[in-house]
């Protein structure tokens, strides 16, 4: 089984997850590119991601839920603030409401997402980077880690579905 390899990097307040696909790049980054693919993995199970707003250009930005067992539903909201196509991108990452407005004292995180192709593997490497190191380790203590690890599960699952 793959599995997500994090690295810590205080001295930057980075969280770098890294991931390798066994799918060719161009579906990798369809997968993490639209909507419709994006809400069929994104979330950790029993949660389930909905787009309530997607415009993946630079200066767009995904509004998504987190639906689940819990009575709240979190939302979040990544702004596109750089796209490479089949390379990179990069966003701003916050928890927000239903609107889309950042919810006070959560972290924002800075998303460097890049696409390396490796025959008919894809390695993405995900850096994370924070305001406060204070920030990383509130993101770590909710499960951050686990739950990205979870997502990438399903991804294998829905690569293995899909190709």
């Amino acid at each position: 089984m793959v599995e997500t390899k994090y690295t810590i990097i205080e001295a930057e307040k980075q969280l770098k997850a890294e991931r390798t696909f066994n799918a060719p790049v161009d579906l990798v980054w369809r997968a993490w590119t639209h909507p419709v693919i994006l809400d069929e993995w994104w979330a950790p199970k029993p949660f389930k991601a909905r787009t309530l707003h997607m415009d993946f250009t630079v200066g767009g930005y995904w509004l998504y839920a987190m639906d689940g067992p819990i009575e709240h539903t979190p939302y979040s909201k990544a702004e596109f603030l750089a796209i490479e196509p089949l390379k990179s991108y990069t966003g701003l990452d916050s928890f927000t409401d239903e609107t889309g407005k950042a919810i006070d004292g959560m972290p924002k995180m800075h998303w460097q997402v890049t696409f390396e192709a490796n025959g008919d593997t894809t390695n993405v490497t995900v850096v994370t980077t924070f305001e406060k190191m204070e920030d990383l380790q509130k993101i770590v203590e909710m499960g951050f880690k686990e739950g990205f690890a979870a997502a990438h599960g399903n991804l294998d699952d829905w690569f293995t579905a899909n190709l």
